[in-house]
């Protein structure tokens, strides 16, 4: 089981996307996601998160919020667990990302990039600062999302 951390960073209702177009082999390739990557032994979700984001952007998270799991079912490759962060409040200066391109995206256009059909389920998620902790499982067959189940309950998609 592979545990990863997956942050949305907000500045100006705006998103801090990397689009993932520099890998080659790369499960994500040509989409858009969030800041993150793998666990290191030993880490903590926010050790990973704060270690990731800093790696790939340049920039140091001030504060951090731990939203939600969601557990990776695909037919492709091992089942992962995303541990889902949101950010505003960071410094530093933006960097050359070699994973792909660092691209502020407005929020509601999000939803229009090529991002997988699950991270709109959790990215809604995500949008309202009240919404609890989630627990949320999606299944793929290939890049198709075939079931999503929401704090162990079924819903539509």
């Amino acid at each position: 089981m592979l545990n990863t951390t997956l942050c949305y960073i907000e500045k100006s209702g705006k998103y801090l996307m990397l689009h993932r177009i520099k890998k080659e082999n790369d499960l994500n390739r040509d989409k858009w996601i969030g800041i993150g990557g793998k666990f290191k032994d030993k880490e903590s979700p926010e050790q990973c998160n704060l270690r990731e984001v800093l790696e790939e952007t340049g920039l140091t998270l001030t504060t951090a919020r731990y939203r939600g799991i969601v557990t990776f079912v695909s037919d492709e490759c091992e089942t992962e667990f995303m541990h889902i962060f949101t950010a505003d409040e960071f410094f530093g200066e933006l960097k050359e990302c070699d994973e792909g391109v660092l691209e502020w995206i407005d929020k509601e256009k999000v939803f229009s990039l090529p991002i997988w059909e699950g991270d709109k389920i959790f990215l809604k998620l995500i949008s309202n600062p009240l919404e609890p902790f989630f627990s949320l499982r999606l299944e793929y067959c290939g890049q198709k999302l075939i079931k999503a189940d929401l704090n162990g309950i079924s819903i539509n998609i």
